[in-house]
């Protein structure tokens, strides 16, 4: 009967740490949750095409990107730092005229995409003026997901991204 009780305690310990290490990380013990549901519930972000053409004048330049949304839920780009300026402002195009904003909004299973003659980011005051094949740090701030860090290489001011 002993070793009954034994086994039993030792059943009940094996499983007890099993569900308490279960709790503390996701399905597949990654710390991140592997439910399918949270996923599709929530922004999903990644950034590509982003660059900085270099800049005629030596305190403004603009930046382009696209931010894409593979998540179920809707974000917004709340702003952006860079060690280049202090001075960083969202603006959005809509025909011919242009304004400032203050977010812009990634869609659900969409994307933002800033580019040439469209929607951009406006540096101001910069630190200094930034040449061809130097990388800038961009932090991206959005409302719901954390920050996106972004080294955006400079370009020749002519360049076009291939669509």
């Amino acid at each position: 009967m002993t070793r009954t009780r034994k086994a039993a305690a030792a059943a009940v310990t094996a499983l007890s740490l099993a569900l308490a290490l279960t709790a503390c990380g996701g399905e597949d013990g990654s710390g991140k949750s592997g439910d399918k549901k949270a996923k599709a519930g929530a922004p999903q972000l990644s950034v590509s095409g982003a660059y900085l053409p270099q800049p005629a004048m030596s305190d403004m330049a603009a930046g382009f990107l696209t931010v894409r949304n593979t998540g179920g839920a809707a974000d917004e780009l709340t702003s952006v730092t860079t060690p280049l300026s202090d001075d960083v402002t969202l603006h959005a195009t809509e025909g011919t005229a242009m304004r400032h904003v203050a977010t812009m909004k990634v869609p659900a299973g969409g994307r933002l995409t800033l580019a040439s003659g469209g929607s951009h980011l406006m540096l101001g005051k910069l630190s200094h003026k930034p040449k061809v094949g130097e990388k800038v740090r961009f932090t991206l701030h959005f409302a719901t997901s954390g920050p996106v860090e972004v080294d955006v290489p400079v370009k020749p001011a002519t360049y076009r991204p291939k669509a």
